[in-house]
């Protein structure tokens, strides 16, 4: 069993995620858009996909750092453990701010600002590359002896901290606790993108950091969330790659190493001035248009439901997954890869291949569990091996039906669709 605390809370991201839809339909004041958020908690997908691969080499390093360089090695108890909790905040603050500050970095966290609506979902859209440039920000806690449990405790922690902030329904708070903590009202000019509130509010539980090192800025009006260069695309791998792709475009127009490695170091946007000099951050003008595309609705009601579908068997990998074999890991995160893929696929293109890829993707499902079973790499039982085959049977033919009678004709998005 996984006992990470994002994946342990899941149930939890989920029910809140109802909660704001309710109240939304109720006020009918929305903020999901359906393949805006289908595309953020996917990219939270992959980002758990690459922790399963990569959290036992992070937590080693910790261990070793800890046991051969601390200074001292401290007791695990009540004042330990909130020592390491504001610890963990003030090195977020730091690596944070330094992502947002050197471009090479930015390209770890971009994808977490590339949206351009603002509520839960957007907490889940998280990077796949982020913990290359982040994690040794947190190895001077190794150094002043927080025990490896407690560095691991806390630091989920302050995720499931962070995940309520992201809502535009909850205006400001009592003034005291706006003073010290972190609040939906400070995390929205965080995601802004608007000039003035660029580069602020950078703290993760704690605001305090951003009040003492000048990063501090007060929520005036409303902003516009999303990036200075909008992505365009739903697609959750792009999403992650884009800003290495444009990086490594400019480096190899530069004429030495040395602007080679100031446009990767710089604040993101330097550029030297034979290639433009250093962009400017535009104001958002009054014909800003949210990226968006026109979908079939029974497309978009597909989607959904294969997506709910998605959720449930990556939910049963991720709290299961140190108990599969390796080729099964493997399996299993191909079919992850390619699933948040193909729904990319359904909502922006129609490509006749598209069809087979999904049919095949519909079918990898039962096989894939009568394969585990039949090689012993895990007992999946019998109701479960039937219940997979009806759903890949209803879903192949309800595919191809709605595929079929896809024309521009029928083009009508959800009625939670929300544009600007």
């Amino acid at each position: 069993m996984n006992l990470n605390p994002v994946i342990v809370a899941i149930p939890m991201y989920f029910t809140l995620m109802a909660v704001e839809l309710v109240y939304e339909s109720i006020t009918r004041r929305r903020t999901y858009h359906l393949a805006d958020a289908v595309t953020n908690i996917n990219t939270g997908v992959l980002q758990q996909l690459t922790y399963t691969s990569i959290t036992l080499f992070k937590i080693g390093i910790y261990i070793w750092v800890y046991e051969h360089f601390a200074f001292f090695q401290l007791p695990q108890n009540g004042w330990t453990l909130a020592l390491a909790m504001i610890m963990w905040d003030f090195c977020f603050y730091w690596e944070h701010r330094m992502a947002h500050e050197i471009s090479l970095f930015w390209g770890g966290h971009v994808v977490h600002h590339q949206s351009e609506n603002f509520n839960l979902s957007v907490a889940l859209r998280q990077t796949s590359t982020g913990f290359i440039w982040g994690f040794p920000f947190y190895l001077p806690m190794a150094l002043i002896g927080i025990h490896p449990m407690q560095f691991v405790l806390v630091g989920g922690l302050n995720l499931l901290y962070q995940f309520w902030i992201h809502t535009e329904h909850i205006d400001k708070l009592p003034r005291w606790f706006e003073f010290i903590f972190n609040t939906p009202s400070h995390h929205r000019v965080h995601h802004a993108r608007d000039p003035k509130y660029l580069d602020k509010n950078y703290g993760g539980i704690f605001i305090i950091w951003d009040r003492l090192f000048g990063t501090f800025k007060e929520e005036e009006e409303r902003p516009h969330y999303g990036i200075t260069k909008p992505l365009r695309s739903f697609n959750p791998l792009y999403a992650n790659f884009a800003h290495y792709i444009d990086l490594a475009r400019w480096a190899s127009r530069a004429l030495s190493v040395g602007d080679a490695l100031r446009i990767l170091f710089k604040h993101p946007g330097w550029l030297p001035d034979y290639l433009g000099g250093p962009q400017k951050p535009p104001e958002v003008g009054p014909d800003y248009q949210k990226y968006d595309v026109q979908v079939a609705r029974e497309i978009n009601w597909y989607v959904l439901f294969q997506f709910l579908s998605a959720l449930a068997i990556n939910s049963f990998y991720f709290f299961n997954y140190q108990a599969f074999s390796g080729p099964t890991k493997l399996s299993f995160a191909l079919w992850i890869i390619g699933t948040t893929l193909m729904f990319a696929f359904l909502f922006e293109q129609h490509r006749p291949w598209l069809a087979l890829l999904e049919v095949a993707r519909i079918i990898t499902v039962p096989v894939g569990l009568y394969a585990m079973q039949q090689w012993g790499s895990y007992v999946v039982p019998y109701w479960l091996q039937g219940l997979a085959w009806a759903w890949a049977l209803v879903s192949a033919v309800a595919f191809v039906w709605i595929w079929r009678r896809k024309t521009a004709q029928h083009l009508a998005p959800l009625p939670q669709f929300n544009k600007v």
